[in-house]
């Protein structure tokens, strides 16, 4: 059968089993939207190429599968920059697909030109400029099979005008082409074997869970693990959800804003087995003063993540899935052959720690109002059966600190990117992902004023999402900064809460638009947002100006330097430093 190179990319596109695409038209790539009118895909008309990118992230993270945006050459392709390089950070599977001038013109600087292959190489798995129009159904599989298998990430397809608009004979499915991508094999039974007998003999074990937890679905065996071994669980911002936050083993979130219980385990602990994680900074804190004490067990997908900050003792490579199935397995004969971990002590100092070391804030009932409250509130009310999306800041912490994660795919965010912008639009993704389920997006003041356009498509698309502004009226993360390092010297970060009026707003997008400033109303505002079902809801929360996040890991200093925060007295301060537990 003899189709365009535009019809042969949407067919290609329906044999991967895309559903849903966001993306916005232009001239190079005009040629693909006439066959998207008679194709079985949704086409979502975002407001702006970064909103579509997000979009894609969000829809990836929610559902597992491969999230898919479209943008035109020049400016199109560029404004995706952000989300492609969002999702490189975060390991997120979108494929992103953009129009090309005609390859006769490649490189004459023509209209809407940009060399979107050389621009996002360092930020992509995999890309292509399709040059034959034969090519472009294995290319787009290859794409997809590089996206979603291995670490996942974004690819980029770059498709020229003319090259859409050719003519070839169709064909499915292509033979892939891929010598040089390979996907770890089986991981070492040896090794595992060896790491299960580390684990069982460790006395101060802790569990450092990652997001490759989430991406590889292997949740249920990490608890498993956890139990067997009567070890305690740390999951990085990237891996909340993973492990339930009310189960008895659950540390919290580790890192620079993390649980006191969290990062003082990590110090303290005698092994660390680390999964899915890659001892970021933002975890380790001065990297050299990082877990002393500890020996590592480090399983990861990516070969190129072991070794890279932290050097292992037991180094396994492979899918987490396959990995910790074999691990437990392991674990379960050593407990056969050798007893039961000796972990007890262990298990009560850091219970010990989570007591007397707790997050800590204070509401009155008068005001101000506080977020810590807020998300407190919501996590109530929604029992956690909710999909939470954030951007990056003040509000992002909080909500990971705050809010009561009971299951994967649950919490969405920017984290190794840390993009402003980003909540709004990946909620939207999410929400088209997992259509009829709460979605909630929380975002601060100026996080929001970056992509709030996309109100208009979730209002269109009848994506009825809930977005919770925390309107502090500053740039809070960085005033917070601004306030311990530079002496208080405010520049630049004051937004002001009156402009926009966020509830005008709200309304002019056709969605509804509520305000609340008093503590004592957060419960009915809240159950209003969430009765709303049939449009999008904008809450306008007027927090405290002032408020800071945490506790608090000064950027370069040890994880021992932890700040508990201005709730806490200097005795407890130092105690806490001591690692002294506190009677109560």
């Amino acid at each position: 059968m003899e189709v365009t190179g535009a019809q042969a990319l949407v067919r290609s596109l329906e044999c991967q089993g895309v559903d849903i695409m966001f993306g916005i038209p232009g001239g190079a790539i005009l040629p693909a939207y006439d066959p998207i009118r008679s194709s079985s895909i949704r086409h979502v008309l975002v407001r702006h190429e970064q909103g579509a990118g997000h979009a894609a992230e969000g829809y990836a993270w929610a559902t597992g599968r491969v999230g898919v945006c479209i943008a035109t050459s020049g400016p199109g392709a560029t404004n995706l920059v952000t989300a492609i390089s969002d999702a490189y950070m975060d390991s997120v599977p979108i494929v992103a697909i953009t129009g090309q001038v005609p390859t006769a013109m490649i490189g004459t600087d023509a209209f809407q030109e940009s060399d979107i292959t050389g621009i996002t190489g360092p930020i992509t798995k995999h890309n292509e400029l399709v040059t034959e129009v034969e090519r472009i159904p294995a290319a787009i599989a290859e794409a997809f099979h590089i996206a979603a298998t291995g670490r996942p990430g974004p690819v980029l397809v770059d498709l020229p005008k003319d090259i859409l608009q050719a003519q070839t004979t169709w064909s499915w499915p292509p033979a892939l082409d891929l010598p040089g991508y390979k996907v770890p094999g089986a991981p070492d039974g040896e090794l595992i074997e060896q790491a299960a007998r580390l684990l069982r003999e460790a006395k101060r074990p802790v569990l450092y869970a990652g997001g490759g937890v989430i991406k590889s679905d292997s949740y249920a065996a990490l608890r498993e693990l956890a139990e067997l071994a009567q070890a305690p669980v740390t999951t990085t911002l990237m891996a909340r959800g993973a492990f339930p936050d009310a189960h008895p083993l659950a540390l919290g979130m580790p890192g620079m804003h993390g649980m006191y219980a969290a990062v003082t385990a990590l110090q303290e602990c005698d092994l660390i087995v680390a999964l899915g994680s890659r001892f970021d900074d933002r975890v380790t804190g001065k990297l050299s003063a990082f877990a002393p004490k500890a020996k590592v067990i480090h399983a990861d997908i990516d070969p190129a993540e072991i070794g890279k900050n932290r050097r292992p003792d037991v180094a396994i490579v492979g899918d987490l899935r396959t990995v910790l199935a074999d691990f437990v397995r392991a674990m379960r004969a050593e407990i056969d052959a050798h007893g039961s971990p000796d972990t007890a002590d262990w298990i009560s100092t850091t219970a010990s720690w989570k007591t007397s070391y707790p997050l800590r804030y204070s509401q009155q009932p008068d005001g101000p109002l506080k977020p810590q409250h807020v998300v407190e509130r919501l996590s109530a009310l929604t029992g956690g059966d909710a999909i939470v999306v954030a951007g990056v800041g003040q509000h992002q912490m909080h909500t990971s600190q705050h809010y009561s994660f009971t299951k994967p795919r649950s919490w969405i965010n920017s984290g190794g990117a840390g993009t402003m912008g980003f909540a709004v639009p990946a909620a939207m993704g999410a929400q088209a992902g997992r259509p009829g389920e709460l979605v909630v997006a929380i975002d601060g003041d100026g996080c929001f004023q970056m992509t709030a356009q996309e109100l208009a498509t979730c209002a269109i698309e009848r994506l009825p999402i809930k977005v919770l502004i925390f309107n502090n009226g500053f740039l809070g993360m960085v005033r917070q900064w601004q306030e311990l390092f530079y002496d208080e010297r405010y520049s630049e970060v004051h937004l002001g809460t009156a402009i926009p009026d966020y509830v005008k707003l709200a309304e002019a997008y056709g969605c509804a638009g509520l305000r609340c400033e008093h503590p004592g109303d957060v419960d009915a505002v809240l159950e209003k947002a969430l009765s709303i079902s049939d449009v999008p809801t904008v809450v306008d929360f007027r927090t405290h100006d002032a408020e800071g996040v945490f506790p608090m890991v000064p950027a370069g200093h040890s994880n021992d330097d932890i700040v508990l925060g201005p709730q806490f007295t200097a005795a407890e301060q130092q105690a806490a430093t001591r690692r002294e537990v506190i009677k109560r």
